[in-house]
């Protein structure tokens, strides 16, 4: 014989469900009975666990529980078959509980939460639910009900983290193509007036492993919103800060520092003053510089304007080599330029993998890219000594102050076209190649030899081994010791790799490459 009775209002409720409540949650009804420490014991933060409270329940009214979800899945506890229609009633909010007398076994199915995702409560016993039964049922109810409010508002926290986390990497991706316009208006939402400025500054944040989210966390705290901290999505450990030059460029500085301090094992590397749109000319100065904090004492480092080497070239000679090197872009629509122009400089300072990752495209798209650049300037990008050439053009048009937004805008580099040996005899460029280069003699091994065989075959251990007659280990042991000495990291390729190529070749130990014209 099968007996219901259901409930919809406040007399088959749980005594507590009305009395002093605030919108969405109960109040906890004073718990009597020698039960209530051991039910208690489950608040513990240790011990908040939705399965283990079922299990409870089930232990201590002698039969057995379990939970489930809006749409009938089984939460915690045991399957109990046969009460599905009753459950989707009370799931549904058409009535508030129910008691099922069948089989020789009382069952009672209890809402746990509110509409529209209410939990169903079902417990069974072989005895009747007497008023203990009932204070226990009660009281678990609401127990299981804050802990899955509690989880929930955990998940929904981790959602906006997620979501915030990700509109600020697309804000950045944005900048790293140019399109200011769009990363304002994404910004303006949640952080406004954050990029109402022409001018930026990028840094990068390198933490050991596994602290990366506590320091980004740290960053957004110490930076109170007035920088775009963003999780870097190519390296794990690396948090990257874009800050609005002047005085908040300054705090958000001395803030990372401190940030730095706090943390063995961590290192800023900063970039100088850029426009907005050049954000990613900026992000390659911040990676630049990180090397360089690896090898100073407070583990922080701001890229150096001194240590540029198109800085110590004659500036009208620079300028209209790199106008006659790039002036085939300037026939190409201004979207795809930007595009060109962004990857290529993303490309020559990391991998195609992490440039993908950076920019939000896939690698075959940078590959492309790179590829299609290589094609209309006629260089040979697999070449470190034509990615060394093609960076340094398009840093010089990057900075070059009068820049409207192509080559051929910058009047100053109307004339004959220069060639890259001409651009390279400088006598303040060679003294710069010369004294970089003579750091390396303070080793007694031929660490210079080492690193003009390894650029030449293309930074490829093995082949620069055999051309040394030497083991491919200890080509690689030459490199280390030779970006100690000249502070920079080689082996991860980019602008301190293209600085020791192009002082090789100003110094006459690589052969210039040619260009199409110039």
């Amino acid at each position: 014989m099968r007996r219901v009775s259901t409930g919809s209002g406040s007399d088959v409720r749980p005594p507590y469900a009305d009395a002093g409540r605030r919108p969405g949650v109960r109040p906890a009804p004073d718990p009597p009975g020698p039960w209530p420490r051991e039910l208690l014991a489950h608040l513990r933060p240790a011990s908040r666990d939705v399965r283990r409270v079922v299990a409870w329940l089930g232990s201590a009214l002698g039969g057995g529980a379990s939970l489930r979800d809006g749409d009938g899945g089984l939460v915690a506890g045991p399957d109990l078959p046969g009460h599905e229609e009753l459950a989707s009633d009370i799931a549904s909010g058409r009535i508030a509980s129910a008691s099922v007398e069948h089989g020789g076994r009382s069952v009672r199915l209890v809402a746990v939460g509110r509409p529209p995702s209410p939990r169903v409560l079902i417990v069974w016993r072989s005895e009747p639910f007497d008023q203990r039964a009932g204070e226990i049922l009660a009281h678990t109810a609401w127990v299981l009900e804050m802990l899955l409010q509690e989880h929930e508002m955990a998940r929904e926290t981790r959602r906006l983290r997620r979501a915030t986390a990700d509109l600020r990497l697309a804000i950045l991706q944005l900048l790293m193509v140019e399109d200011t316009v769009s990363a304002r208006r994404v910004a303006a939402g949640l952080w406004p007036g954050l990029l109402d400025t022409d001018g930026a500054c990028v840094y990068i944040l390198e933490g050991p492993p596994g602290h990366r989210d506590v320091l980004a966390e740290q960053c957004v705290e110490l930076t109170t919103g007035r920088a775009l901290v963003v999780r870097c999505p190519a390296e794990d450990n690396h948090v990257i800060t874009v800050t609005p030059a002047g005085e908040h460029d300054e705090a958000a500085r001395a803030a990372l520092r401190t940030v730095v301090a706090g943390q063995p094992g961590a290192f800023l590397g900063g970039s100088v003053r850029h426009d907005l749109a050049r954000v990613a000319t900026a992000y390659g100065q911040a990676a630049s510089a990180l090397a360089v904090a690896r090898f100073h004492p407070d583990r922080a480092a701001t890229y150096s304007e001194r240590t540029r080497p198109e800085r110590l070239m004659d500036p009208v000679l620079v300028r209209r080599w790199a106008a006659h090197v790039l002036l085939p872009l300037d026939a190409l629509p201004p979207h795809t330029y930007a595009e060109l122009l962004s990857t290529t400089q993303l490309a020559l300072e990391f991998t195609a993998v992490k440039t993908a990752k950076v920019m939000g495209v896939s690698r075959n798209t940078v590959r492309a890219r790179v590829d299609r650049m290589a094609e209309l300037l006629s260089a040979d990008l697999s070449d470190l000594r034509a990615r060394t050439a093609v960076r340094l053009a398009l840093n010089t048009q990057a900075y070059s102050p009068d820049r409207i937004g192509r080559p051929a805008d910058d009047a100053a580099a109307a004339g004959p076209p220069v060639g890259f040996a001409e651009l390279l005899a400088g006598t303040e460029l060679r003294a710069w190649a010369h004294d970089l280069l003579d750091r390396l003699a303070a080793d007694a091994r031929d660490l210079r030899a080492t690193l003009c065989a390894w650029v030449a075959c293309g930074v490829n251990a093995e082949q620069a081994g055999r051309r040394l007659g030497l083991h491919a280990q200890t080509v690689r042991e030459h490199v280390r010791s030779g970006e100690q000495l000249l502070e920079r990291r080689l082996s991860a390729g980019g602008g301190d790799l293209h600085d020791v190529v192009l002082a090789l070749m100003v110094a006459g130990d690589l052969a210039v490459p040619g260009f199409k014209g110039v």
